[in-house]
């Protein structure tokens, strides 16, 4: 059954707390932001659902690569251009979702700018109605870029405030000059290891190097602690 519940590493209760109010007040700013800008200019959507995932990205996990400004932002805009071409071009609809999606996902992963949500910007293109249909590519500016750089910005105010790195840096805690029994690992096997696992995984490369790294240095001070084993 672990399979089916993962819990994120390092989550703390107090980290979920704070996730919960930073996505609480990044989505109602947003709102009320986007409307100051929005609703000058006529019947043009508000807010996307789309954003309330990409919350959960920048609020909860924000050193994922997936939660990263240019991810939010150019994830979500790249695919509203693509899901409003999809629905211009292609006069079925489901055709055109399927399309959408998986155009959007090619685009971002080209652009380097994947973002889950940004697959829903997509689909909602297509599906929007009149709505997007009328603002045509317009609807990747307004309201899909105001939104993403509102809670972009956001993120980043609310991250400072708490104490966290948002746009997220890996910062090393070893310095491999003053511990070099710490750096057997090499570059070349963590990227062994990955490809023997054969899965993505939603975490940076350099963090997860760094980690691997804390972990051996924290075996081997273990190691030191306990001594030398004696045979009787």
């Amino acid at each position: 059954m672990r399979a089916f519940v993962p819990i994120l590493a390092g989550v703390t209760l107090r980290s979920r707390l704070l996730a919960c109010l930073g996505a609480c007040l990044g989505i109602a700013l947003t709102s009320a932001i986007s409307a100051t800008i929005i609703h000058p200019h006529g019947s043009l959507l508000l807010l996307v659902a789309p954003m309330g995932a990409a919350a959960v990205l920048v609020f909860v996990v924000p050193a994922s690569p997936l939660s990263q400004p240019w991810s939010v932002i150019g994830g979500n805009v790249i695919s509203a251009l693509v899901g409003v071409a999809a629905l211009k071009l292609v006069p079925i609809p489901v055709l055109a979702a399927g399309l959408a999606v998986g155009g959007a996902i090619l685009a971002m992963s080209l652009t380097r700018s994947l973002h889950p949500p940004a697959g829903a910007v997509a689909l909602t293109a297509v599906l929007g109605g009149p709505a997007v249909w009328d603002a045509g590519f317009g609807f990747a500016l307004v309201p899909i870029a105001v939104n993403s750089v509102a809670l972009v910005g956001l993120g980043v105010a609310f991250h400072r405030l708490t104490g966290q790195r948002y746009p997220h840096r890996p910062v090393p805690t070893s310095d491999p000059a003053r511990e070099p029994e710490a750096t057997m690992l090499t570059a070349t096997d963590l990227d062994l290891a990955l490809i023997d696992l054969g899965e993505t995984l939603d975490v940076g490369r350099e963090d997860l190097d760094e980690l691997l790294r804390r972990v051996e240095h924290h075996a081997i001070r273990r190691r030191a602690l306990a001594g030398p084993i004696t045979r009787r």
